[in-house]
């Protein structure tokens, strides 16, 4: 083994998982360790509930992402929600699809087409979702949710290209099915600005991520039943430490599913989840750094 690890080295990736747990020295832009991400709000009804809720607590949070896709989403929903960001001064995030499970095929609701994911079937669905992206783009929002590969390829040279705006951002999904290094590394080189890895990394291999790319990792720190609905509250502290900058995906126990229509009052729940992993962190990690307000590049 150790040949295969002197050979990862010589192409500056990590030999190993990072189980000494290092200390991450990258940041945000603006110099923070973390940020806080509400996934699962699928409409401007819930997302102003959210919001709300979150500044009657004096919160801050830093992105709102929908994740059932632009396509179910009508343009007042696109607007509305826009504004909302705006106003509130966080990044929302749109979903591409998911298609897999929208499309005609069957292989996605079976046992063993699951292990797809959410990634896209023939040329036409990455038309389709090229063209989700210019819709919104239309209307303002510039931040996207990526569940294929392809599409994260293409997208980032229709970026470069100018066939959509060059201030286009992209987080790639869990649903991608990826966690380790040299996925991490890949995607950063295809465009990607922000990774989420499968839902139950543990901390070392978060470590050796952040070793291997610069770009901020998206952790869950709780998850809906359907992946799990394990919370891992007490381990946000370690995560940013070893893997900042980090985006700490907050909320998720509130839904049954991946793509579960939060209500008003599950917003709400949201945001208390977002209070109770705050308290964590103050406790055992108060020095950690997070991003002002309105910090959402």
């Amino acid at each position: 083994m150790e040949e295969t690890r002197k050979f990862l080295r010589k192409i500056s990736l990590p030999s190993a998982d990072a189980y000494n747990l290092p200390t991450s020295q990258k940041r945000f832009a603006d110099g923070a360790q973390y940020r806080f991400e509400v996934p699962g709000i699928q409409g401007p009804g819930p997302m102003r509930a959210l919001l709300e809720e979150v500044s009657r607590n004096e919160m801050a949070i830093h992105r709102v992402t929908q994740t059932k896709g632009i396509m179910l989403l009508s343009d007042d929903d696109i607007q509305e929600m826009v504004i909302l960001a705006k106003q509130h001064q966080v990044e929302l995030v749109l979903a591409i699809g998911p298609r897999a499970t929208y499309d005609t095929s069957a292989s996605v609701h079976t046992q063993e087409g699951q292990r797809m994911g959410y990634r896209l079937r023939g040329q036409e669905q990455i038309i389709r979702a090229i063209e989700d992206v210019k819709r919104a783009a239309a209307f303002g929002c510039m931040a996207f949710l990526v569940y294929d590969e392809g599409c994260m390829w293409v997208l980032n040279e229709a970026r470069k290209c100018g066939e959509i705006p060059a201030d286009c951002r992209f987080k790639i999904s869990a649903h991608c099915g990826h966690g380790n290094p040299c996925s991490a590394k890949l995607l950063e080189s295809i465009g990607a600005n922000s990774f989420n890895p499968v839902r139950d990394i543990q901390i070392q291999m978060l470590g050796a991520i952040r070793q291997a790319v610069d770009i901020p990792i998206d952790v869950h720190t709780e998850n809906p039943a359907s992946s799990g609905g394990f919370i891992r509250h007490y381990e946000v502290p370690e995560i940013i430490r070893v893997a900042a900058p980090v985006y700490l995906k907050t909320g998720g126990s509130v839904a049954k599913t991946h793509s579960w229509e939060s209500s008003d009052a599950d917003a709400k729940k949201r945001a208390k989840q977002v209070t109770l992993v705050k308290r964590v962190i103050q406790s055992y990690y108060a020095e950690a750094i997070v991003s002002a307000k309105g910090s959402i590049r």
